[in-house]
Protein backbone atom coordinates (compact mmCIF):
# COMPACT_ATOMS: atom_id res chain seq x y z
CA UNK A 1 0.00 0.00 0.00
CA UNK A 2 3.13 2.40 0.82
CA UNK A 3 4.36 1.91 -2.69
CA UNK A 4 1.05 2.79 -4.20
CA UNK A 5 0.81 5.86 -1.97
CA UNK A 6 4.23 6.44 -3.58
CA UNK A 7 3.81 5.84 -6.91
CA UNK A 8 0.52 8.66 -6.81
CA UNK A 9 2.49 11.05 -4.95
CA UNK A 10 0.04 11.01 -1.58
CA UNK A 11 2.96 12.85 0.28
CA UNK A 12 3.97 15.35 -2.28
CA UNK A 13 -0.01 16.75 -2.41
CA UNK A 14 -0.54 16.30 1.54
CA UNK A 15 -3.39 14.16 0.79
CA UNK A 16 -5.00 10.62 1.51
CA UNK A 17 -7.37 7.96 0.40
CA UNK A 18 -10.69 9.47 1.77
CA UNK A 19 -9.78 12.45 0.14
CA UNK A 20 -8.99 11.28 -3.07
CA UNK A 21 -12.32 8.34 -3.10
CA UNK A 22 -14.64 11.74 -2.29
CA UNK A 23 -12.83 13.36 -5.26
CA UNK A 24 -13.16 10.68 -7.55
CA UNK A 25 -16.99 9.75 -6.42
CA UNK A 26 -17.77 13.79 -7.20
CA UNK A 27 -16.22 13.93 -10.46
CA UNK A 28 -17.99 11.21 -11.42
CA UNK A 29 -21.48 12.24 -10.28
CA UNK A 30 -20.32 15.86 -12.03
CA UNK A 31 -20.45 14.34 -15.04
CA UNK A 32 -22.64 11.12 -15.05
CA UNK A 33 -25.02 12.49 -16.89
CA UNK A 34 -23.36 11.94 -19.88
CA UNK A 35 -24.34 8.48 -19.40
CA UNK A 36 -28.12 9.81 -20.23
CA UNK A 37 -27.49 12.45 -22.46
CA UNK A 38 -24.90 11.03 -25.43
CA UNK A 39 -27.22 8.01 -26.31
CA UNK A 40 -30.38 10.66 -26.58
CA UNK A 41 -27.93 13.23 -28.74
CA UNK A 42 -26.60 9.84 -30.89
CA UNK A 43 -30.02 8.48 -30.71
CA UNK A 44 -31.41 11.36 -33.06
CA UNK A 45 -28.56 10.58 -35.44
CA UNK A 46 -30.12 6.65 -35.80
CA UNK A 47 -27.74 4.69 -33.25
CA UNK A 48 -28.71 2.51 -30.71
CA UNK A 49 -29.50 4.32 -27.64
CA UNK A 50 -29.09 0.91 -25.63
CA UNK A 51 -25.32 0.04 -27.52
CA UNK A 52 -24.86 4.15 -27.17
CA UNK A 53 -25.10 3.75 -23.08
CA UNK A 54 -22.59 0.64 -22.79
CA UNK A 55 -20.04 2.28 -25.46
CA UNK A 56 -20.29 5.65 -22.95
CA UNK A 57 -19.75 3.96 -19.68
CA UNK A 58 -17.31 1.62 -21.11
CA UNK A 59 -15.22 4.55 -23.25
CA UNK A 60 -14.90 6.71 -20.16
CA UNK A 61 -14.22 3.90 -17.83
CA UNK A 62 -11.06 3.25 -19.64
CA UNK A 63 -10.12 6.94 -20.52
CA UNK A 64 -10.30 7.79 -16.70
CA UNK A 65 -8.19 4.76 -15.61
CA UNK A 66 -5.28 5.31 -18.28
CA UNK A 67 -5.29 9.04 -17.23
CA UNK A 68 -5.19 7.71 -13.53
CA UNK A 69 -2.81 5.04 -13.58
CA UNK A 70 -0.44 6.08 -16.37
CA UNK A 71 -0.28 10.25 -16.14
CA UNK A 72 -1.44 9.87 -12.31
CA UNK A 73 -3.69 13.12 -12.66
CA UNK A 74 -7.15 13.85 -11.61
CA UNK A 75 -8.41 14.16 -14.88
CA UNK A 76 -11.49 12.50 -15.58
CA UNK A 77 -12.26 11.37 -19.65
CA UNK A 78 -15.75 10.78 -21.37
CA UNK A 79 -17.24 11.13 -24.93
CA UNK A 80 -16.83 15.33 -25.42
CA UNK A 81 -20.39 17.32 -25.58
CA UNK A 82 -20.18 19.77 -28.80
CA UNK A 83 -18.34 16.95 -30.55
CA UNK A 84 -21.34 14.68 -29.60
CA UNK A 85 -23.34 17.13 -30.85
CA UNK A 86 -21.31 18.07 -34.02
CA UNK A 87 -21.39 14.02 -34.87
CA UNK A 88 -25.12 13.74 -34.59
CA UNK A 89 -26.68 16.69 -35.95
CA UNK A 90 -24.34 18.38 -38.14
CA UNK A 91 -22.93 15.47 -40.07
CA UNK A 92 -25.13 12.52 -39.72
CA UNK A 93 -28.51 14.64 -39.92
CA UNK A 94 -27.27 17.56 -41.67
CA UNK A 95 -24.79 16.24 -44.36
CA UNK A 96 -26.98 13.20 -44.63
CA UNK A 97 -24.03 10.95 -43.60
CA UNK A 98 -24.52 7.26 -42.33
CA UNK A 99 -23.58 7.42 -38.56
CA UNK A 100 -21.73 4.04 -39.48
CA UNK A 101 -19.73 5.88 -41.64
CA UNK A 102 -19.49 8.87 -39.43
CA UNK A 103 -18.40 6.90 -36.70
CA UNK A 104 -15.22 5.35 -39.18
CA UNK A 105 -14.17 9.25 -38.98
CA UNK A 106 -13.71 9.32 -35.63
CA UNK A 107 -11.72 6.28 -35.85
CA UNK A 108 -9.61 7.42 -38.51
CA UNK A 109 -9.45 10.92 -36.60
CA UNK A 110 -8.25 9.07 -33.52
CA UNK A 111 -5.78 7.55 -35.33
CA UNK A 112 -4.34 10.59 -36.19
CA UNK A 113 -4.61 11.39 -33.04
CA UNK A 114 -2.74 9.02 -31.52
CA UNK A 115 0.37 9.60 -34.70
CA UNK A 116 0.68 12.85 -33.45
CA UNK A 117 1.03 12.64 -29.78
CA UNK A 118 3.30 9.59 -30.71
CA UNK A 119 5.65 12.14 -32.46
CA UNK A 120 4.47 14.84 -29.67
CA UNK A 121 3.30 17.42 -31.56
CA UNK A 122 0.22 17.80 -29.06
CA UNK A 123 3.07 18.07 -26.13
CA UNK A 124 4.93 20.72 -28.40
CA UNK A 125 1.79 22.91 -28.75
CA UNK A 126 1.08 23.08 -25.56
CA UNK A 127 4.32 23.86 -24.36
CA UNK A 128 3.98 26.73 -26.44
CA UNK A 129 1.16 28.59 -25.07
CA UNK A 130 2.19 31.49 -23.55
CA UNK A 131 1.50 32.05 -19.51
CA UNK A 132 -1.29 34.42 -20.19
CA UNK A 133 -3.04 32.20 -22.58
CA UNK A 134 -3.10 29.30 -20.15
CA UNK A 135 -4.29 31.63 -17.17
CA UNK A 136 -7.18 32.51 -20.04
CA UNK A 137 -7.73 29.17 -20.84
CA UNK A 138 -8.58 28.24 -17.13
CA UNK A 139 -10.72 31.30 -16.21
CA UNK A 140 -12.80 30.78 -19.51
CA UNK A 141 -13.49 27.16 -18.83
CA UNK A 142 -14.15 28.58 -15.48
CA UNK A 143 -17.01 30.58 -17.17
CA UNK A 144 -17.90 28.65 -19.44
CA UNK A 145 -18.93 25.34 -16.48
CA UNK A 146 -20.50 28.43 -14.83
CA UNK A 147 -22.53 29.21 -17.58
CA UNK A 148 -23.39 25.59 -17.76
CA UNK A 149 -24.46 24.91 -14.28
CA UNK A 150 -26.27 28.48 -14.15
CA UNK A 151 -28.13 27.50 -17.37
CA UNK A 152 -28.78 23.65 -16.18
CA UNK A 153 -29.83 24.88 -12.55
CA UNK A 154 -33.06 27.20 -13.90
CA UNK A 155 -31.00 30.16 -12.75
CA UNK A 156 -30.67 31.51 -15.82
CA UNK A 157 -32.93 30.51 -18.36
CA UNK A 158 -32.89 31.56 -22.88
CA UNK A 159 -34.94 35.24 -24.11
CA UNK A 160 -35.68 36.26 -27.26
CA UNK A 161 -34.70 39.77 -26.54
CA UNK A 162 -31.78 39.69 -24.31
CA UNK A 163 -30.46 36.53 -25.19
CA UNK A 164 -30.38 35.08 -21.54
CA UNK A 165 -32.07 36.39 -18.68
CA UNK A 166 -32.96 35.29 -15.17
CA UNK A 167 -34.57 32.26 -14.90
CA UNK A 168 -37.77 31.70 -13.44
CA UNK A 169 -37.82 30.95 -9.47
CA UNK A 170 -41.62 29.51 -9.84
CA UNK A 171 -40.11 26.43 -11.02
CA UNK A 172 -39.55 24.18 -8.02
CA UNK A 173 -36.53 22.59 -9.35
CA UNK A 174 -34.64 25.82 -9.34
CA UNK A 175 -34.54 25.76 -6.11
CA UNK A 176 -32.67 22.54 -5.65
CA UNK A 177 -30.14 24.05 -7.64
CA UNK A 178 -30.09 27.57 -5.10
CA UNK A 179 -30.26 24.38 -1.85
CA UNK A 180 -27.50 23.05 -3.22
CA UNK A 181 -25.47 26.12 -3.71
CA UNK A 182 -26.13 27.73 -0.53
CA UNK A 183 -25.32 24.55 1.41
CA UNK A 184 -22.24 24.03 -0.43
CA UNK A 185 -20.58 27.65 0.06
CA UNK A 186 -21.34 27.25 3.81
CA UNK A 187 -19.63 24.02 4.08
CA UNK A 188 -16.67 25.27 2.03
CA UNK A 189 -16.18 28.44 3.74
CA UNK A 190 -16.30 26.27 6.82
CA UNK A 191 -13.75 24.12 5.35
CA UNK A 192 -15.74 20.78 5.53
CA UNK A 193 -13.82 18.39 3.66
CA UNK A 194 -15.90 16.83 0.42
CA UNK A 195 -18.25 20.10 0.52
CA UNK A 196 -18.87 19.64 -2.69
CA UNK A 197 -19.55 16.28 -3.05
CA UNK A 198 -22.00 16.50 0.33
CA UNK A 199 -23.86 19.18 -1.19
CA UNK A 200 -25.10 16.71 -4.15
CA UNK A 201 -26.01 14.10 -1.83
CA UNK A 202 -28.07 16.68 0.15
CA UNK A 203 -29.64 18.06 -3.09
CA UNK A 204 -30.39 14.50 -4.05
CA UNK A 205 -31.92 13.57 -1.29
CA UNK A 206 -33.98 16.90 -0.57
CA UNK A 207 -35.35 16.16 -4.56
CA UNK A 208 -36.43 13.11 -3.31
CA UNK A 209 -38.36 13.71 -0.45
CA UNK A 210 -40.18 16.97 -1.54
CA UNK A 211 -41.16 14.20 -4.79
CA UNK A 212 -39.38 16.74 -7.50
CA UNK A 213 -36.89 13.67 -8.32
CA UNK A 214 -38.65 10.28 -8.95
CA UNK A 215 -37.20 7.56 -6.40
CA UNK A 216 -35.28 4.79 -8.63
CA UNK A 217 -37.44 1.83 -10.37
CA UNK A 218 -35.02 -0.66 -9.09
CA UNK A 219 -31.53 -0.60 -8.22
CA UNK A 220 -29.66 -3.39 -10.32
CA UNK A 221 -30.10 -3.88 -14.28
CA UNK A 222 -28.52 -5.29 -16.80
CA UNK A 223 -26.27 -3.59 -19.34
CA UNK A 224 -27.57 -2.99 -22.57
CA UNK A 225 -25.74 -4.97 -25.97
CA UNK A 226 -23.14 -3.76 -27.52
CA UNK A 227 -23.80 -5.49 -30.55
CA UNK A 228 -25.70 -2.91 -32.64
CA UNK A 229 -22.60 -0.45 -32.63
CA UNK A 230 -19.31 -2.75 -31.51
CA UNK A 231 -16.96 -2.45 -34.56
CA UNK A 232 -19.30 -0.99 -37.22
CA UNK A 233 -16.40 1.60 -37.42
CA UNK A 234 -13.73 -0.39 -38.49
CA UNK A 235 -16.27 -2.01 -41.09
CA UNK A 236 -16.78 1.08 -42.75
CA UNK A 237 -13.26 2.95 -42.81
CA UNK A 238 -13.75 2.33 -46.51
CA UNK A 239 -16.41 4.57 -47.09
CA UNK A 240 -14.54 7.67 -45.96
CA UNK A 241 -13.53 8.68 -49.82
CA UNK A 242 -14.33 11.76 -50.44
CA UNK A 243 -13.12 15.80 -50.07
CA UNK A 244 -16.49 16.04 -47.62
CA UNK A 245 -15.80 13.17 -45.54
CA UNK A 246 -12.44 14.21 -45.03
CA UNK A 247 -13.08 17.75 -43.91
CA UNK A 248 -15.48 15.80 -41.34
CA UNK A 249 -12.36 13.77 -40.10
CA UNK A 250 -10.22 16.83 -39.86
CA UNK A 251 -13.07 18.99 -38.39
CA UNK A 252 -13.28 16.03 -35.20
CA UNK A 253 -9.90 15.83 -34.89
CA UNK A 254 -9.35 19.83 -34.28
CA UNK A 255 -12.47 20.11 -32.22
CA UNK A 256 -11.21 17.19 -30.28
CA UNK A 257 -7.65 18.33 -30.32
CA UNK A 258 -8.19 22.04 -28.87
CA UNK A 259 -11.15 21.09 -26.51
CA UNK A 260 -8.72 17.90 -25.08
CA UNK A 261 -5.68 20.48 -24.90
CA UNK A 262 -7.73 23.70 -23.60
CA UNK A 263 -9.07 21.52 -20.74
CA UNK A 264 -6.04 20.15 -19.89
CA UNK A 265 -4.51 23.66 -19.27
CA UNK A 266 -7.20 24.57 -17.47
CA UNK A 267 -7.35 21.75 -15.24
CA UNK A 268 -3.93 21.64 -14.61
CA UNK A 269 -3.92 25.04 -13.56
CA UNK A 270 -6.72 25.29 -11.30
CA UNK A 271 -4.85 22.79 -9.25
CA UNK A 272 -1.07 24.13 -9.49
CA UNK A 273 0.52 21.09 -11.73
CA UNK A 274 1.68 23.75 -14.17
CA UNK A 275 5.91 24.27 -13.91
CA UNK A 276 7.62 27.01 -15.51
CA UNK A 277 4.83 27.40 -17.84
CA UNK A 278 4.50 23.44 -18.47
CA UNK A 279 2.58 20.46 -17.80
CA UNK A 280 4.64 16.90 -16.40
CA UNK A 281 3.79 14.12 -17.98
CA UNK A 282 1.66 15.90 -20.53
CA UNK A 283 2.25 12.99 -23.08
CA UNK A 284 0.77 10.10 -20.93
CA UNK A 285 -2.20 12.88 -20.36
CA UNK A 286 -2.84 12.95 -24.18
CA UNK A 287 -2.08 9.27 -24.73
CA UNK A 288 -4.78 8.11 -22.82
CA UNK A 289 -7.18 10.06 -24.19
CA UNK A 290 -6.10 9.14 -27.56
CA UNK A 291 -6.41 5.56 -26.28
CA UNK A 292 -9.59 5.92 -25.15
CA UNK A 293 -10.96 7.87 -28.52
CA UNK A 294 -9.89 4.84 -30.44
CA UNK A 295 -11.28 2.21 -28.14
CA UNK A 296 -14.83 4.58 -28.08
CA UNK A 297 -14.84 4.53 -31.61
CA UNK A 298 -14.87 0.60 -31.94
CA UNK A 299 -17.27 0.41 -29.34
CA UNK A 300 -19.36 2.88 -30.83
CA UNK A 301 -19.16 6.06 -29.30
CA UNK A 302 -18.71 9.80 -30.29
CA UNK A 303 -15.07 11.12 -29.94
CA UNK A 304 -13.82 10.67 -26.44
CA UNK A 305 -11.89 14.10 -24.14
CA UNK A 306 -10.50 15.10 -20.65
CA UNK A 307 -13.78 16.73 -18.98
CA UNK A 308 -14.05 20.20 -17.66
CA UNK A 309 -16.40 18.79 -14.68
CA UNK A 310 -12.81 17.08 -13.48
CA UNK A 311 -12.80 20.33 -11.93
CA UNK A 312 -15.40 19.03 -9.34
CA UNK A 313 -12.91 16.64 -7.90
CA UNK A 314 -10.17 18.91 -7.99
CA UNK A 315 -12.21 21.51 -6.31
CA UNK A 316 -12.92 18.71 -3.67
CA UNK A 317 -9.20 18.36 -2.47
CA UNK A 318 -8.18 15.22 -5.25
CA UNK A 319 -5.00 15.86 -6.55
CA UNK A 320 -3.63 12.20 -7.77
CA UNK A 321 -4.87 9.69 -9.99
CA UNK A 322 -6.78 7.48 -7.62
CA UNK A 323 -9.20 10.34 -8.22
CA UNK A 324 -9.74 9.59 -11.67
CA UNK A 325 -9.37 5.77 -11.34
CA UNK A 326 -12.34 5.56 -9.24
CA UNK A 327 -14.14 8.03 -11.29
CA UNK A 328 -13.57 4.71 -13.75
CA UNK A 329 -14.75 2.09 -11.39
CA UNK A 330 -17.62 3.87 -11.00
CA UNK A 331 -18.38 3.93 -14.98
CA UNK A 332 -18.38 0.54 -14.87
CA UNK A 333 -20.19 -0.21 -11.74
CA UNK A 334 -22.69 2.62 -13.64
CA UNK A 335 -23.48 -0.45 -15.98
CA UNK A 336 -25.08 -2.61 -13.30
CA UNK A 337 -26.53 0.73 -11.55
CA UNK A 338 -27.90 2.85 -14.13
CA UNK A 339 -31.57 3.21 -12.53
CA UNK A 340 -30.11 4.88 -9.21
CA UNK A 341 -27.82 7.49 -11.53
CA UNK A 342 -31.42 9.12 -12.18
CA UNK A 343 -31.93 10.67 -9.27
CA UNK A 344 -28.66 12.62 -10.39
CA UNK A 345 -30.46 15.28 -12.54
CA UNK A 346 -29.38 18.64 -13.56
CA UNK A 347 -30.16 20.79 -10.34
CA UNK A 348 -28.30 18.77 -8.63
CA UNK A 349 -25.27 18.86 -10.30
CA UNK A 350 -25.58 22.74 -11.19
CA UNK A 351 -24.26 24.30 -8.01
CA UNK A 352 -20.90 21.86 -8.21
CA UNK A 353 -20.39 23.55 -11.36
CA UNK A 354 -21.07 26.82 -10.58
CA UNK A 355 -18.57 26.60 -7.56
CA UNK A 356 -15.95 25.34 -9.55
CA UNK A 357 -16.15 28.28 -11.74
CA UNK A 358 -15.58 30.79 -8.93
CA UNK A 359 -12.31 28.91 -7.68
CA UNK A 360 -11.54 28.67 -11.82
CA UNK A 361 -11.80 32.59 -11.94
CA UNK A 362 -9.24 33.08 -10.10
CA UNK A 363 -6.69 32.84 -12.83
CA UNK A 364 -8.46 36.60 -14.09
CA UNK A 365 -5.81 37.66 -11.42
CA UNK A 366 -2.56 36.32 -12.90
CA UNK A 367 -3.37 38.28 -16.45
CA UNK A 368 -1.49 41.08 -17.39
CA UNK A 369 -4.60 43.21 -18.01
CA UNK A 370 -2.62 46.41 -17.80
CA UNK A 371 -0.97 45.25 -21.24
CA UNK A 372 -3.58 45.73 -24.15
CA UNK A 373 -1.95 42.93 -27.05
CA UNK A 374 -2.08 40.31 -24.04
CA UNK A 375 -5.46 41.44 -22.43
CA UNK A 376 -7.36 41.36 -25.46
CA UNK A 377 -6.69 37.70 -26.56
CA UNK A 378 -7.02 36.66 -23.10
CA UNK A 379 -10.53 38.62 -23.22
CA UNK A 380 -11.63 36.96 -26.68
CA UNK A 381 -10.74 33.40 -24.64
CA UNK A 382 -12.61 34.08 -20.88
CA UNK A 383 -15.82 35.65 -22.87
CA UNK A 384 -15.55 33.37 -25.77
CA UNK A 385 -15.60 30.01 -24.50
CA UNK A 386 -19.40 30.28 -22.85
CA UNK A 387 -21.09 32.58 -24.97
CA UNK A 388 -19.97 30.45 -27.91
CA UNK A 389 -20.64 27.36 -25.71
CA UNK A 390 -17.79 25.36 -27.05
CA UNK A 391 -14.17 25.83 -25.24
CA UNK A 392 -12.42 25.03 -28.90
CA UNK A 393 -14.11 28.31 -30.20
CA UNK A 394 -13.63 30.32 -27.47
CA UNK A 395 -9.81 28.98 -27.80
CA UNK A 396 -10.15 29.82 -31.19
CA UNK A 397 -10.54 33.68 -31.38
CA UNK A 398 -8.06 34.30 -29.01
CA UNK A 399 -5.22 32.14 -30.76
CA UNK A 400 -6.34 33.70 -34.45
CA UNK A 401 -5.95 37.27 -32.06
CA UNK A 402 -2.76 36.71 -30.36
CA UNK A 403 -0.04 36.98 -32.75
CA UNK A 404 -1.82 39.89 -34.48
CA UNK A 405 -1.87 42.20 -31.47
CA UNK A 406 1.73 41.15 -30.40
CA UNK A 407 3.10 42.15 -34.06
CA UNK A 408 0.91 45.22 -33.54
CA UNK A 409 3.03 45.97 -30.03
CA UNK A 410 6.29 45.18 -31.86
CA UNK A 411 6.70 41.72 -29.50
CA UNK A 412 5.99 39.49 -32.20
CA UNK A 413 10.03 38.09 -31.93
CA UNK A 414 8.24 36.97 -28.67
CA UNK A 415 5.79 34.71 -30.17
CA UNK A 416 7.05 31.47 -31.34
CA UNK A 417 6.78 29.83 -34.59
CA UNK A 418 4.23 27.62 -33.16
CA UNK A 419 1.89 29.87 -32.01
CA UNK A 420 1.99 31.70 -35.80
CA UNK A 421 0.95 28.38 -36.60
CA UNK A 422 -1.99 27.66 -34.28
CA UNK A 423 -3.35 31.38 -35.52
CA UNK A 424 -3.67 29.77 -39.64
CA UNK A 425 -4.54 26.65 -38.31
CA UNK A 426 -7.24 28.51 -36.05
CA UNK A 427 -8.87 30.05 -38.91
CA UNK A 428 -8.74 27.16 -40.84
CA UNK A 429 -10.79 25.16 -38.19
CA UNK A 430 -13.37 28.40 -38.03
CA UNK A 431 -13.85 28.45 -41.60
CA UNK A 432 -14.65 24.56 -41.16
CA UNK A 433 -17.23 24.78 -38.55
CA UNK A 434 -18.85 27.28 -40.97
CA UNK A 435 -19.21 24.95 -44.18
CA UNK A 436 -22.75 24.04 -44.80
Amino acid sequence: MDKVKSYFMFDKFNTSWQTEIIAGLTTFISMSYILFLNPNVLGDAGMDKGAVFTATALASALGCILMGALARYPFASAPALGVNAFFAYTVVIGMKIPWETALAGVFIASILFILITVFKLREKIIDAIPVNIKQAISAGIGMFIAFIGLKNGGLIQKSDSTLVALGSLNVPATWITIFGLLVTVILMVRNVKGAVFIGMVLSAILGMATGLIALPSSIVATPPSLAPTFGVALAHVGNINTLQLAIVVLTFLLVTFFDTAGTLVGLAEQAGFMKNNKMPRVGSALMSDSVAMLVGSLLGTSPVGAYVESSAGIAAKGRTGVVAIVAGFMFILSLFFSPLLAVIINQVTAPALIIVGTLMASSLAKIEWDKLEIAVPAFLIVIGMPLTYSISDGLALGMVVYPVTMVAAKRGKEVSPIMYGLAVVFMIFLWMLNIK
